[in-house]
């Protein structure tokens, strides 16, 4: 437990620029998706489900993002439109995570969205764990319905957000952190 405890600890996000080869593939990204969907899931729902992006797919999915950025924004220029590309191909493995919170007779559609969140830090905690660094994050394509249409997220779907996974191409420092004494009260203190 103490090693877990530690890892809490040091976890820490790195952006996708930081990431590079390797990745998780292969059985050991298989392990990495299960373990990201052992979370709370009031009523055994999985409200939530998993698009692996890599190898030739981020390039696929950058195109995409690229497409419709330039669409919808005629006065960018290249270099702009480049950023946006590149945005989905820094990291080997992007694992978007797909929120499918449902109407439910007992099951709050909140709780089922605090659901697909667990998996998304679930997903970081254990990549951290197996040695790789990641980020979790939405971009303005996470809420384009077109780009999420052509990534295969149906009409009621929405994306909880994308996991970027990889090594860390620099040492990984800390931030500053809340001070606890500002976040933290006792009811009835």
């Amino acid at each position: 437990m103490t090693d877990t405890l530690s890892l809490l600890k040091l976890r820490r996000s790195v952006p996708p620029q930081f990431l590079s080869a390797p990745g998780p593939q292969g059985a050991q990204l298989d392990e990495l998706l299960a373990i990201a969907a052992r979370v709370p899931d009031h009523g055994k729902l999985a409200p939530w489900r998993f698009i692996v992006f890599t190898g030739a797919a981020r390039e696929k999915a950058a195109a995409v993002v690229a497409r419709v950025y330039r669409e919808k924004n005629p006065q960018a220029s290249e270099e702009q439109v480049e950023f946006e590309r590149k945005r989905l191909l820094h990291a080997p493995v992007i694992v978007g995570v797909v929120s499918r919170a449902r109407q439910h007779v007992k099951i709050p559609l909140w709780e089922q969205e605090l659901s697909a969140g667990a998996v998304c830090m679930n997903m970081l905690v254990a990549a951290y764990a197996m040695g790789y660094a990641g980020s979790w994050l939405t971009n303005w394509f996470s809420f384009d319905r077109e780009i999420m249409t052509a990534f295969g997220l149906a009409e009621d779907e929405r994306m909880a957000g994308f996991i970027h996974i990889g090594t860390p191409t620099a040492p990984i420092s800390d931030r500053d952190r809340p001070v606890m004494s500002e976040i933290v009260s006792y009811y009835g203190a």
